[in-house]
């Protein structure tokens, strides 16, 4: 939904509205100083009009395809309604020159102008309630995606947070890796020593055994 478009939408129906009860009321009056106010007041207020049917133009054709044409179609909608406007005011300010036409044509047209006066203030009043749950919606909309924008960054944080821990983990464990490698390599040589040491000892004492075997035999010979 575009939230520009709606608010040039919502400005043009007040106003449309607005021009409608000027001009029903303007066609009862008789020419003088008043009416004549009453028409620049029209005027201007149609000219505002076809300044907002340019901008929701625009605004329209600028949107993405899949809302365009809906757009476009409310568009065509309030063109015809300000062309119905304008065809109103001329008939107000051109005149037929005989006060009699004029007043048999307000009286044979009243009850028609009342009742299609009524049904577009109820069309318009029901399209600014329209453009006012929109809004609503969009609103609340925005609302819950903000909220779900922060629960997406906390998650994500937390996330951060248990992937830094287990890389930290992981590092410790690879440290313990190490020193238990370290270890191993400490113990087996640790062992190497040992079995050398054995083995340099039992030599000594092998080569102790025989020397004093010897000395005994040496002795023994000579008495």
């Amino acid at each position: 939904m575009s939230e520009v478009f709606e608010g040039y939408e919502r400005q043009y129906c007040e106003l449309s509205a607005n021009l409608s009860r000027k001009c029903n009321s303007t066609s009862l009056l008789p020419d003088g100083v008043e009416k004549n106010a009453k028409v620049i007041e029209i005027k201007s207020g149609l000219d505002d009009c076809d300044v907002l049917i340019r901008k929701m133009d625009l605004e329209a054709r600028s949107l993405q395809p899949s809302v365009k044409a809906m757009f476009l179609a409310k568009l065509r909608e309030y063109k015809s309604d300000l062309n119905k406007l304008k065809r109103e005011f001329k008939r107000i300010t051109s005149g037929d020159g005989s006060q009699a036409s004029r007043e048999e044509l307000l009286e044979a047209g009243m009850a028609d102008a009342h009742s299609v006066s009524t049904d577009q203030r109820e069309r318009l009043t029901m399209s600014v309630e329209r453009l006012n749950q929109s809004s609503d919606r969009i609103k609340e909309s925005r609302r819950a995606m903000l909220e779900t924008e922060e629960l997406g960054v906390s998650v994500l944080e937390d996330l951060h947070q248990q992937r830094q821990t287990l890389l930290h983990a992981h590092n410790k464990l690879h440290g313990v890796d190490d020193a238990i490698d370290k270890s191993k390599k400490v113990l087996t040589s640790m062992l190497r020593r040992m079995t050398r040491n054995k083995w340099i000892v039992g030599s000594v004492i092998a080569a102790l055994v025989v020397a004093i075997i010897f000395i005994i035999l040496f002795k023994t010979s000579y008495h």
